[in-house]
């Protein structure tokens, strides 16, 4: 995607996975992020910058212009104050950072995009709760998650007047893959797409900056670029905003670095 004459690229904040991870002889804990998600970041014009659950320091969006909060483990239940299912598996450090982030973000109104399991964070954050086996409301939406590696497909539709609809149209479909979902949505979140059974696939924030959190893996669908492209036309804009700002008032302490 082409940018201003004289405008630098958009830098995008990106989650990871801290865990066992393999490279050349090596065996060893990583930070990982899957490059589905730096490459559709590259593909629309942004540059990732990943920011590991360790070190922890919400403030270090401040050199950012969007955060974009990847899949991954569930989130620990005891984040929304429900107890333990049996399926459920976390990381609750990653859920700490995950969520200071996303608080940080919101706070100021940073373009946030939340993907899989960064939307099930966003909703937490806000004060929302998670269903943990989906399976056990709906035997049928084993499809979300078909088998161990294995995604699913989910064609759902969107709200009218949406964020998500002015970007993917009247319904779309994606990869997805996840047992859990939204269950109550956070009061500030608005539901923006729905699959067929009910299941919450997008929530965006009715007020504030450009925020959209979806359930599907979009990454996955890398001949369907439209929702990174609207996340990094939001980044630019807030970065061209900014650096405007800051020429108005150069002593701001979050000016950007050139």
């Amino acid at each position: 995607m082409a940018e201003q004459e004289g405008a630098r690229r958009p830098r995008i904040a990106v989650t990871t996975y801290y865990q066992e991870g393999s490279w050349g002889v090596w065996n060893a804990t990583a930070a990982i992020v899957p490059g589905a998600y730096v490459e559709g970041i590259v593909r629309a014009g942004g540059v990732p910058l990943l920011l590991p659950p360790l070190g922890t320091d919400p403030d270090v969006l401040d050199l950012v212009d969007g955060l974009v909060v990847i899949g991954g483990v569930d989130v620990d239940p005891s984040f929304y104050g429900a107890e333990l299912h049996p399926t459920t598996k976390s990381q609750p450090s990653r859920d700490e950072h995950d969520i200071a982030l996303t608080r940080r973000a919101l706070e100021m109104e940073l373009p946030l995009f939340a993907i899989c399991r960064g939307a099930q964070v966003l909703n937490v954050a806000l004060g929302g709760t998670l269903e943990q086996h989906l399976p056990d409301v709906n035997p049928r939406a084993t499809q979300y998650q078909p088998e161990p590696g294995v995604y699913g497909r989910v064609h759902f539709a969107t709200v009218p007047g949406s964020r998500c609809a002015e970007l993917l149209g009247e319904s779309a479909d994606s990869p997805c893959y996840h047992h859990q979902a939204l269950d109550r949505v956070a009061d500030s979140l608005v539901v923006t797409a729905r699959a067929e059974d009910g299941t919450v696939e997008a929530v965006e924030t009715a007020t504030g900056g450009w925020t959209l959190g979806v359930q599907f893996h979009p990454e996955e669908n890398r001949q369907d670029v439209r929702l990174f492209d609207g996340f990094l036309a939001s980044a630019r804009e807030y970065a061209h905003q900014r650096q405007t700002s800051n020429r108005i008032s150069p002593d701001r302490k979050d000016a950007p670095i050139s």
